[in-house]
């Protein structure tokens, strides 16, 4: 019985996956715990690619075992982390698995930044493996039977998974080992190798001969259509299509064999012996030309003793009339196996390392509800505050309070004594000049990180400016594609970096704009603070200084305990009321917290998608509902006590005595009154600027390292392409074609010999292996008539003659099928090789140069020429025929 076929693994590069795993984690995760433990994951995930991929596998369960765990991994993670060329850019190179290289071109292999190439090659390495640890199995033993079977039907689903999702899991062609023609044959002889074994336990077990031949007979139709599939190509190994070949023609032996056992106990013995007449045709086809990689001494024997019996039976007894092949009936066919589906997880002790990390559609999810969350509360905060400047303006043009704190005329008001406190222990003036000092040196940081990315500059220029340090790593590594792809073309196939690098250009031009932003919102609140700065620093001096500042006017004691007066500082406490609520709110709109992970997490399993803005919505207006009433409802209130102010204020007006004096006093009043109010408000514009420049600068170191990362991957795929573009080039071979024969060589002595090319040449492996025939030798001394005997030459018309004793074929001519002897339903044809004729060449082939006898010639020849003359220009030949 002929051996199974297996399957070779591919073979991986070593590649490091924790680190950009864990870098991903750390600028995507918040820190704590649970970052440590992812980082922890991408270490053992590592671990595990490296038992998986980075040694020799035995042909055992256990190394089995230990890739379908790495393949379980990566469908786990691939939800998880944006493998792409713009963001995770991690380039898994494999090389082919049938590719055995050349000497100075080196194996074919293909790198590619796609976890999706890394799934497909690590099964197909499963699937390879377990048709190794079937073809280990004791099929003598119901537990080797049952454990062949089972790893044969799993390859075979394997490899048909990896023919369905290969194309639409890579952006490229792939290597012919993963091709969908290459791996649907091997999912094919996988199922047929599979039913051969179902074939041998049914053996085993004794089972109905009518049972054994359906069998069989099916198992030989897999065999069948796996030859034709592959026949046409030279994908798979060359000792491949032998066994095939093979494979059918024992297959259907045995189904005939079975099959003529249940003829003769139907008593058709005609039948009996037309099939194993059949049969033992078959099993001498092997035998002639597959005896390299089948022993069928066996089943030829027990096919010989039958057909021997039955004929000497039938021929003694029955005389039954044995009728023609195409007159039987077809054998049935049951088929008992199937190509297992690939179902995640594949093994039984798989445990998620990364089972408490979210998908990335719920990382998303949640980013994107965070960026709605973080606009409603600074939408509402930024109401809230408007309405307080607002309050403070229109207080502060009406004097209020200070006007009615003003009594003595000569004193300065308990107010603006209040204001002063607050504006000296804020530090003054000192602390804007301080926070103005540092909001350069934040923006000069942030664009010096923008500038390393972006600009191109000489690499000396860093040494006058810092802000234009270093070269722009996008623009550099673009500029290197794009020359090698203007100098390699078509060659060159990969993402061109313009493509690849328009989101992060889009990212970068949007960080340049929001530090444009930042630029004008600093220079106003420059001007902003020149303009109030002496006011400012007034209001930071001793209550003496501050009091001599302020003009004095006469008192207004009759204004004093009037209703119009108490009026007012009821509306004004109203209003410092409703200013004290806004502070709550503002601090619960910012406390609130909420995670969104469970709600997320519940819709993708139940919906298979996330709606991200429909839940976000519904989730924010529960939670803020609330809070954002209360805001509205402040904002109306401040709007009725600011016109009740306004209007109280004019009557109040009018009962004051008013005078040049009075007047100036309280323009003085009002200007420290707004000076305050704009300290306060450039003292939080300011402590916010600096906060955001420090944030923006995490954002953008991890956005800068983010290009470096993508840039370095991009250059050690660029290497690697490189390295195998230069490999295939060596082998690629220095010559278009080889020089035309001349003519001389296509007609030497002794007949007309066609041209060479017009030989046929067999189907690799398949056709009968004849040893090579040494060149014809010169003649004994003794010259007789046998020795005068030549084998004539067969005319070549470019196909084979038929095997002598075969009838004359009417089918049309065909591709070459599986060589078994022809009978209805299977027009087979096999190329048989021609006999050898002299050639003066071919001595070449075993390095012993041919030397004439010049006493005996050789009959059919004519003679080879005599010594050289003198004067001859070259020397003499001896081995060309003579003209």
């Amino acid at each position: 019985m002929a051996s199974f076929i297996t399957v070779q693994l591919k073979k991986a590069s070593e590649v490091d996956l924790a680190k950009p795993l864990c870098k991903f984690i750390q600028q995507t995760y918040p820190g704590g715990e649970s970052q440590a433990e992812h980082c922890r994951a991408a270490e053992e995930l590592n671990k595990l690619r490296k038992s998986a991929l980075g040694r020799s596998l035995d042909k055992h369960e256990s190394s089995l075992e230990t890739l379908l765990r790495y393949y379980d991994q990566l469908c786990s993670i691939e939800p998880k982390f944006p493998f792409s060329e713009n963001q995770i850019c991690v380039t898994f190179t494999w090389k082919d698995a049938f590719d055995k290289g050349s000497l100075f071109g080196g194996s074919v292999k293909l790198a590619l930044a796609s976890l999706g190439y890394e799934k497909t090659c690590v099964l197909f390495n499963c699937g390879a493996l377990a048709s190794q640890i079937a073809s280990e199995q004791n099929l003598d033993s119901d537990e080797g039977l049952k454990a062949a079977a089972k790893h044969y039907q799993f390859a075979s689903g394997a490899f048909q998974h990896i023919k369905d999702t290969v194309l639409s899991s890579l952006n490229r062609e792939p290597t012919v080992d993963i091709s969908p023609d290459t791996v649907g044959t091997l999912s094919l002889i996988m199922l047929a190798q599979a039913q051969e074994v179902f074939f041998l336990k049914a053996t085993r077990d004794k089972m109905k001969d009518a049972i054994i031949a359906k069998l069989a007979n099916q198992a030989a139709d897999y065999y069948g259509d796996a030859f034709k599939q592959c026949q046409y190509k030279d994908t798979l190994p060359k000792e491949v299509f032998p066994v095939l070949a093979a494979k059918h023609c024992i297959m259907q032996a045995n189904a005939e064999f079975h099959q003529s056992i249940l003829a003769k106990q139907q008593k058709k013995f005609g039948e009996e012996i037309a099939r194993l007449q059949h049969a033992a045709d078959l099993v001498k086809t092997v035998a002639s030309r597959y005896d390299e990689y089948v022993n069928v001494k066996d089943l030829s024997d027990k096919i010989s003793r039958a057909l021997t019996a039955a004929k000497k039976d039938n021929d003694f007894i029955y005389h039954d009339r044995i009728p023609d092949l195409k007159d039987l009936e077809p054998i049935g066919k049951a088929s008992l196996v199937k190509a297992t589906p690939v179902t995640v997880p594949l093994s039984q002790k798989f445990t998620d390392l990364f089972e408490k990390m979210v998908p990335l559609a719920v990382q998303q999810a949640l980013t994107a509800y965070n960026q709605r969350k973080a606009d409603l509360v600074n939408r509402s905060i930024a109401q809230m505050r408007e309405a307080t400047n607002l309050a403070n303006g229109v207080l502060a043009s009406l004097n209020l309070p200070a006007a009615i704190e003003d009594v003595s005329g000569d004193s300065v008001p308990q107010s603006i004594l209040q204001k002063s406190k607050s504006v000296i222990e804020q530090g003054g003036v000192q602390t804007i000049d301080q926070l103005m000092k540092d909001l350069p040196e934040l923006l000069q940081r942030n664009r010096e990180i923008l500038d390393e990315i972006f600009l191109t500059l000489i690499r000396n220029t860093f040494k006058k400016n810092k802000l234009l340090k270093s070269l722009r790593i996008l623009d550099e590594e673009e500029a290197t594609d794009n020359e090698l792809k203007s100098k390699f073309k078509e060659r060159w196939q990969r993402t061109p970096s313009n493509d690849l690098y328009k989101p992060l250009r889009a990212e970068g031009a949007n960080y340049r704009n929001i530090l444009d932003k930042a630029v004008q919102a600093d220079k106003q609140v420059k001007e902003r603070y020149q303009s109030h700065r002496d006011t400012i620093s007034l209001l930071c001096k001793p209550e003496p200084e501050l009091n001599a500042a302020i003009p004095s006017a006469n008192p207004a004691k009759t204004m004093q305990g009037s209703e119009v007066v108490n009026i007012l500082k009821s509306l004004l406490a109203s209003l410092d009321e409703v200013k004290k609520q806004r502070e709550q709110l503002e601090s619960d709109l910012k406390s609130v917290n909420f995670d969104m992970t469970t709600k997320f997490l519940t819709a993708l399993v139940q919906d298979g998608a996330l709606n991200e803005e429909a839940i976000s919505v519904t989730e924010l207006d529960r939670i803020y509902g609330s809070l954002t009433h209360k805001v509205q409802e402040t904002l109306k209130k401040q709007e009725e006590l600011l016109n009740n102010i306004q209007n109280s204020h004019q009557e109040f007006s009018k009962m004051k005595q008013s005078n040049n004096e009075s007047n100036l006093r309280e323009e003085v009043l009002k200007n420290l009154a707004v000076a305050n109010d704009n300290f306060v408000e450039l003292v939080a514009n300011l402590k916010e600027g600096t906060k955001f420049y420090n944030e923006l600068t995490e954002i953008l170191l991890k956005f800068q390292n983010k290009c470096s990362d993508i840039v370095f991957a991009r250059k050690t795929e660029r290497d690697e392409l490189l390295k195998d573009l230069q490999q295939s080039i060596a082998r690629e071979p220095s010559a278009p074609s080889f020089p035309s024969v001349p003519a001389y060589q296509t007609g030497p002595a002794g007949g007309n010999k066609p041209p060479a090319s017009t030989i046929p040449t067999p189907a690799p492996r398949t056709s009968v292996p004849s040893k090579p025939q040494p060149p014809a030798r010169p003649p004994p001394p003794v010259i007789s008539a046998a020795a005068t005997h030549t084998t004539p030459v067969p005319p070549v018309t470019g196909t084979a003659p038929p095997p002598p004793g075969s009838a004359p074929s009417t089918a049309p001519a065909q591709a070459q099928g599986p060589p078994y002897p022809t009978y209805p339903g299977y027009p087979g044809y096999c190329q048989m090789p021609l006999p050898m004729g002299y050639n003066p060449y071919m001595y070449g082939q075993y390095n012993v140069p041919f030397t004439p006898s010049p006493k005996y010639p050789n009959p059919g020849q004519a003679p080879y020429p005599g010594p050289q003359q003198p004067g001859h220009p070259y020397p003499q030949q001896p081995y060309y025929p003579q003209q």
